[in-house]
């Protein structure tokens, strides 16, 4: 019975891998270095609910239904997000980072992975309560064109924002939260002043190159779906859109210890995982 369900899970697991082939090859999006108990899950769990006998049949589905493939880009996208997420990290970000950008003429900053845009509205209050938002330049990236659509709405459910005011208060919010947006019943849209200055973009971390210098790049909460290789790869796009003395923001349960490229970088406020690259990079 053992070497049974073995053989099932390995058969499984080819199908899967089978699968995420012919999505890079008809598609183009490349999810082969991503986490495989990541891709695993999220696979599996929209077996469950297609109705379909085999995972070998999405495949051959996948193939000839976009609709279908949509739903898998979905689930295999990173959609965890929320305004000021990790508090700490934006007061960090406050105090150690943004009086260096304030010397600058003009500021670039990239969010890249950034889901729904929480994370990105989150820097644009910070950046407009610190007098830099008129001379900063944000871009927001993510590889499905469902989601940027969905993040350039600016709209959020109203349930959440009890949530947000109380995280932007803890990241050491100047104003109250409901300055930022206007509400009715169901959803809060966040102000047009927020947005004016923010581009969203379609990159894939995965296949896409440098698009510009940037002073400072957010990717929170990204790479730990990555497997080591993927992981190295996106860190050196970041090293060669940064110059020296850029920023590099990552995730709370990411760092650079391992990654190839940890000798380009200095900390900053090493528990935010908040680095700067050395102009000797």
């Amino acid at each position: 019975m053992k070497k049974k369900e073995e053989e099932i899970i390995e058969n499984q697991e080819i199908e899967i891998r089978l699968l995420i082939e012919a999505i890079f090859l008809k598609y183009g999006y490349d999810f082969r270095n991503y986490s495989q108990a990541h891709v695993k899950r999220r696979i599996l769990n929209r077996f469950q609910t297609s109705g379909l006998d085999s995972i070998s049949e999405m495949t051959h589905r996948a193939i000839y239904d976009t609709d279908f493939v949509d739903q898998i880009l979905m689930d295999l996208s990173i959609t965890v997000t929320e305004m000021f997420r990790d508090p700490s990290f934006y007061k960090a970000l406050r105090q150690s980072v943004l009086p260096v950008l304030r010397s600058y003429p003009f500021v670039k900053v990239w969010h890249a992975g950034c889901a729904s845009g929480e994370e990105v509205y989150s820097m644009a209050i910070m950046l407009k309560e610190e007098g830099l938002l008129h001379k900063t330049q944000i871009y927001a990236t993510d590889f499905n064109p469902l989601i940027i659509r969905h993040a350039k709405k600016a709209e959020y459910p109203i349930s959440r924002i009890k949530e947000f005011t109380f995280s932007y208060q803890k990241a050491g919010g100047k104003r109250s939260f409901s300055d930022y947006y206007t509400a009715d019943d169901e959803k809060a849209k966040l102000n047009e002043n927020l947005r004016k200055n923010i581009v969203f973009a379609n990159h894939n971390l995965v296949t896409d190159s440098v698009f510009a210098e940037i002073n400072l790049i957010v990717c929170r909460n990204v790479l730990i779906y990555f497997d080591r290789q993927l992981q190295d790869k996106v860190i050196r796009l970041f090293l060669e859109s940064l110059p020296g003395g850029g920023f590099l923001c990552l995730g709370s349960k990411e760092n650079l210890q391992f990654s190839n490229y940890f000798h380009a970088f200095e900390p900053v406020v090493d528990q935010e995982r908040i680095y700067i690259k050395k102009y000797s990079s």
